[in-house]
C-alpha cells in the first residue's frame, strides 16, 4: 500500500461554491495533499439521471451507467476549472507519468461484479473501490456537510452523508477513510492496521 497516496472525492455537491471547489483543486494540483487521485462526484449531472429515471421508470442497471457518464463529465469540468488536473481512465499510469489524475470511470459501464448497478453506489462507494484498487493509505471525502464528530460509515450511511453501500466498501478498504465538511476534516476511521495495533 503506498501509505502517502489519497484518493479524494470531491462532491458534486461543491458546484454550488464555486469559490471553494476552485480553491479545492488548486489546492490538490498543487500537491498540498501529497500525490493524489481525485474522483468526482456526479453533482447536477447525476440528480438529472435520476430525475429522468423517476419520470421515465428505466432500470436502475441504465441510470448506474448514465451516473458513470455523470461523473466522467464533472471530471471533465474539474479538468476545465483547473488545468493542471488529467482527466483519465487509468490514474495509476497518470500518477506514474506525475500527473495529478481526475478519475473517468467510464470503464466501469462494461460491469463489474462487486459493484451493484444501483442507487446504493454512488461517487462515494466508488472512490473506495478506487481507493482499495491504487492501494492508497487515504480515502478522503470532501462534502457539502459535515459529518458528527466520531462518525462512521455505517452512520455516515444512515444519515444520509454517504451512500447506502458505503459501509460494505469501507469493510474491504484498509486505508484511513476521513470526512471533510465546510467544518473541516472528520475521521471516520483509522486504517485497519492501526486499529489491530
Amino acid at each position: 500500500m503506498s501509505h502517502a497516496l489519497s484518493v479524494v472525492k470531491v462532491g458534486g455537491s461543491l458546484v454550488a461554491d464555486r469559490a471553494r471547489l476552485c480553491r479545492l483543486l488548486g489546492a490538490l494540483a498543487d500537491g498540498t495533499e501529497g500525490p493524489v487521485v481525485i474522483v468526482p462526484g456526479g453533482g447536477g449531472l447525476a440528480d438529472a439521471v435520476r430525475a429522468a429515471q423517476g419520470a421515465l421508470g428505466f432500470p436502475d442497471p441504465l441510470a448506474h451507467r448514465l451516473a458513470l457518464d455523470a461523473m466522467a463529465g464533472m471530471a471533465r469540468i474539474f479538468a476545465a476549472l483547473e488545468p493542471r488536473l488529467e482527466v483519465t481512465q487509468d490514474p495509476a499510469q497518470a500518477l506514474g507519468a506525475g500527473a495529478v489524475p481526475v478519475w473517468d470511470p467510464s470503464a466501469l459501464k462494461a460491469g463489474r461484479p462487486e459493484i451493484p448497478e444501483t442507487w446504493d453506489v454512488t461517487s462515494d462507494s466508488l472512490a473506495l473501490w478506487l481507493a482499495a484498487r491504487l492501494g492508497a493509505g487515504t480515502c478522503l471525502l470532501v462534502k457539502s456537510a459535515d459529518a458528527r464528530l466520531g462518525a462512521g460509515p455505517a452512520e455516515l450511511a444512515r444519515t444520509g452523508l454517504v451512500d447506502a453501500a458505503l459501509p460494505g466498501f469501507a469493510a474491504r478498504f484498509p486505508g484511513r477513510i476521513v470526512l471533510r465538511g465546510p467544518g473541516g476534516d472528520r475521521l471516520c476511521r483509522a486504517a485497519l492496521a492501526e486499529c489491530a495495533a
